[in-house]
């Protein structure tokens, strides 16, 4: 049994963390922080907590923390972590960071697209990508600090991967068209976030500057062995959950000359998926839909062949609070502590 504590108890990856591993039978919570709500039961600010979770809400004390708790998820904005992050942290507990502030490895790139000032690039470097099914061999017993990647770029570079891998599609003509559920933008009040702004509405935004986009051309460039640069454009859909990203991209042609089959195209995706837990391939002439996903820790992949322009379209769905944020994390905290990978998170997507 491991002691675990959040930072951001109250937000809505953090309440996503809660409930999780509530259900993990290797965890006990003994820390559940929250800035807003110190000295409050958590069971009143999350009604659904009543009677399941009796603890008090905590402040954001993370050396008092680090010294309680084996592992510390933090669910915070951007620049919390990177402000506060200590040595004496890092040698007393793990940490998994749920905000951006270790995912990108060149600090220039993160202060332009975050605009603010990175206070601790010094753990940068150590960080690892905990995206599971790409880098779970750097996730290990010795790794102290894991940047858990966002809900868009976990589907966008899932849904992609395989075929830029294999130099299946032309990297250069990627254009990544994503949709998100109004949670992804967290449980702060916000006037574009109201129901009457949101309610029969779909928008874009972060066009051509959203600060995810590096984060998607970064582990894309490592699969293609250089530098990627993409389109991505999201979208704010009036649903609770949910992440759907639609990708588009020509294909490469073989090397003996040949056109790349479906046959071709679907081998790629098994070669790096089969074997994963938490990514489903769906049949031929399925799409994904959020719905199927949501609540889970699964990733729903598939793709068409579009012989007529010569182009692949990808597509993916995940729940961007469960897989896209605290069900990635309790994933990241089982690799760390040598669990199964799927313990606590064998949770069966919820319908309607």
């Amino acid at each position: 049994m491991i002691k675990a504590g959040i930072i951001g108890a109250t937000g809505y990856a953090g309440a996503e963390l809660v409930r999780i591993l509530k259900n993990h039978k290797d965890v006990e919570i003994v820390w559940l922080g929250s800035r807003s709500y110190i000295d409050e039961k958590y069971s009143k600010v999350y009604g659904n907590m009543f009677k399941l979770v009796d603890n008090i809400c905590k402040d954001d004390d993370l050396v008092k923390l680090s010294k309680e708790a084996d592992v510390i998820f933090t669910a915070t904005p951007q620049g919390f972590l990177a402000g506060v992050l200590t040595d004496e942290i890092l040698k007393n507990s793990k940490v998994v960071d749920l905000s951006a502030d270790y995912r990108l490895k060149d600090v220039s790139v993160y202060e332009e697209w975050y605009k603010i000032e990175h206070k601790s690039p010094q753990y940068i470097e150590n960080a690892v990508y905990g995206l599971c099914e790409l880098h779970r061999d750097l996730i290990t017993d010795r790794t102290r600090l894991v940047a858990n990647p966002g809900c868009y770029t976990t589907c966008s570079i899932l849904t992609a991967y395989p075929l830029v891998k294999e130099g299946i599609i032309d990297h250069k003509t990627l254009v990544i068209d994503a949709k998100s559920g109004t949670s992804g933008a967290g449980r702060g009040a916000k006037v574009p976030n109201l129901y009457c702004e949101v309610n029969e509405n779909i928008k874009a935004y972060g066009v051509s500057n959203h600060r995810h986009t590096p984060e998607i051309e970064q582990e894309l460039s490592l699969a293609a062995n250089e530098p990627v640069l993409l389109n991505f454009t999201p979208h704010l859909v009036p649903m609770n959950r949910g992440i759907l990203v639609t990708e588009y991209a020509k294909l490469n042609k073989k090397p003996d000359g040949s056109d790349y089959t479906e046959e071709d195209i679907r081998a790629a995706y098994e070669k790096y998926y089969a074997g994963e837990y938490f990514i489903r391939l769906l049949y031929k002439g399925q799409c994904p839909e959020t719905k199927w996903v949501e609540g889970s820790n699964y990733v729903d992949i598939n793709f068409v062949l579009d012989k007529r322009t010569g182009r692949v379209i990808m597509m993916g769905a995940l729940d961007n609070l469960v897989k896209g944020a605290a069900g990635q994390a309790v994933q990241n905290m089982n690799l760390l502590f040598g669990f199964k990978e799927n313990e606590g998170l064998d949770l069966v997507p919820c319908f309607p």
